[in-house]
């Protein structure tokens, strides 16, 4: 930790005028059992406060704030047989991650106790929670007022407020953020002063105030506008997206492209769907006059398939991050952390995301349709396409959608057409009409005189479950999805 920010937090928590229910001012007494209580009460007070941590400062005046230094070294102090900080974790539930840190203050030595706010428990010492009032430190169950509070505020992690880089001054967060990109993509003027953009990037959560007129960059910042994700720690800069293709229809193929973006996602997202529609295959066909290319993919689901599984990734999943694989038949679009929506109703039921700040900003930005809008276009403009349906696959920990290059019925397999059939009735339900036999067969490109191979889709897709008779008394009336 930077002992510079140090000292800038201990004089910034000097000028409050007095102690608070989440900073507390000791001068030399280290006694284990008070401080296993204060990590507690300081823990449950910083959550309540709505502060990311609380602290304790040894070496500090309790009055006057002075720093008159402190031979507490929590390094060398043991408890019953076990080092200081050792004793402390397995005596608070549930451990947090605390941290002590000496800094040289150049008015004394001082130690620097941060404790993480409570989270998804209150933190007790013993089994028993405190609470920090005045400077008292109470059981938390003797004021049950306290405890509704403090089980209302208490709110489950999110990546995306997590700091990427802390401390920063103002002109490397010019230079680590691609700052003129947010202006451009949320449709703001670009501020003509510095403090109007740190104003909007605070605003949005790109960036947090820290102490001593520094910055945090957070994971939500970093992640959209990095100029550079390599400048950030590597568990970040392995969140970038890859991109690789291949000559032919499996990973043995040789490769004939590889990108491995370096930008944020919305710094960097036209340009990755503009390479990768470039590179994808394209159809010919002669018009009145001119010969027109024509992608063998649709781009809107390229674009939305991509921005999904930049949105709907699990951030906590380390060492990975989305990837796209382009084959001679297929594309392959893979993110980790499994879904939160099973893969057959993740075209009708409203989008559930780990990240739903980034999912907001980005359809804020226009890099995706609005919520619960997107799939059901992909599925449309595929049947526009009449390419085979899309694979939507939940693997160990990874979400994968495949979208497959053209092939006629014949060259379907019954896999496919019944996924066709059944994606077919679900995009009929949601805009208020029925399939039928004979919008089957405009889907699959099957000849009106042939009608009866769509009767045979349709009854495999009645045997597998997937859909159902809308009006059992009037069989013609057309059929829905079986959850209708």
């Amino acid at each position: 930790m930077n002992e510079a920010r140090d000292i800038a937090l201990i004089d910034e928590l000097r000028a409050l005028p007095a102690e608070t229910p989440w900073v507390e001012f000791k001068g030399n007494n280290t006694d284990p059992k008070m401080i296993g209580k204060r990590c507690s009460a300081l823990s449950n007070s910083a959550c309540i406060e709505g502060r990311d941590c609380a602290y304790m400062l040894w070496g500090i005046e309790d009055g006057s704030h002075k720093v008159m230094g402190t031979t507490f070294n929590p390094d060398s102090q043991n408890v019953n047989g076990q080092v200081l900080q050792l004793w402390l974790a397995n005596s608070l539930q549930p451990s947090i991650a605390f941290s002590f840190r000496i800094a040289n203050h150049p008015q004394g030595r001082v130690v620097l106790l941060e404790i993480p706010a409570a989270t998804g428990a209150p933190v007790a010492f013993n089994n028993i929670a405190y609470i920090r009032i005045g400077s008292a430190t109470p059981k938390l169950n003797d004021y049950p007022e306290r405890y509704r509070q403090l089980i209302e505020c208490m709110q489950p992690y999110r990546w995306e407020q997590g700091v990427a880089r802390r401390y920063a001054t103002g002109d490397e967060v010019l230079a680590l953020l691609d700052y003129s990109q947010y202006f451009r993509l949320t449709k703001q003027p670009l501020p003509d002063n510095r403090a109007g953009i740190f104003d909007r990037l605070e605003a949005d959560r790109l960036i947090v105030r820290d102490v001593g007129d520094r910055w945090n960059i957070t994971n939500l910042g970093a992640l959209l506008f990095a100029t550079r994700l390599g400048n950030f720690d590597a568990s970040l800069a392995r969140k970038a997206v890859r991109f690789v293709a291949y000559s032919g229809n499996n990973r043995a193929a040789r490769v004939t492209h590889r990108h491995d973006s370096q930008n944020g996602y919305a710094a960097g997202f036209e340009g990755l769907v503009s390479y990768l529609n470039d590179l994808l295959p394209k159809n010919e066909h002669i018009g009145a006059a001119l010969r027109e290319a024509h992608p063998l993919f649709p781009e809107l689901a390229i674009r939305e398939l991509v921005a999904n599984a930049l949105i709907h990734q699990d951030m906590t999943v380390t060492g990975a991050g989305p990837q796209i694989e382009l084959f001679g038949d297929r594309i392959e679009i893979t993110n980790p952390g499994r879904p939160l929506v099973k893969p057959d109703r993740m075209i009708d039921l409203p989008p559930r995301s780990r990240n739903e700040v980034l999912a907001s900003l980005m359809r804020r930005m226009g890099m995706c349709e609005e919520q619960g809008s997107g799939l059901d276009k992909v599925i449309a403009s595929v049947e526009v396409f009449q390419l085979p349906p899309p694979l939507f696959r939940a693997e160990d920990n990874s979400t994968q959608v495949v979208l497959y290059g053209p092939r006629s019925f014949a060259e379907m397999t019954q896999e496919e057409r019944v996924r066709a059939c059944y994606f077919h009735a679900v995009l009929k339900f949601l805009s208020g009409d029925k399939m039928k036999n004979a919008s089957l067969c405009a889907r699959l490109g099957i000849d009106p005189k042939n009608a009866s191979q769509a009767t045979g889709v349709i009854n495999n897709t009645l045997t597998a479950g997937l859909i159902r008779i809308a009006d059992p008394d009037h069989p013609r009336a057309g059929y829905v999805p079986h959850w209708a």
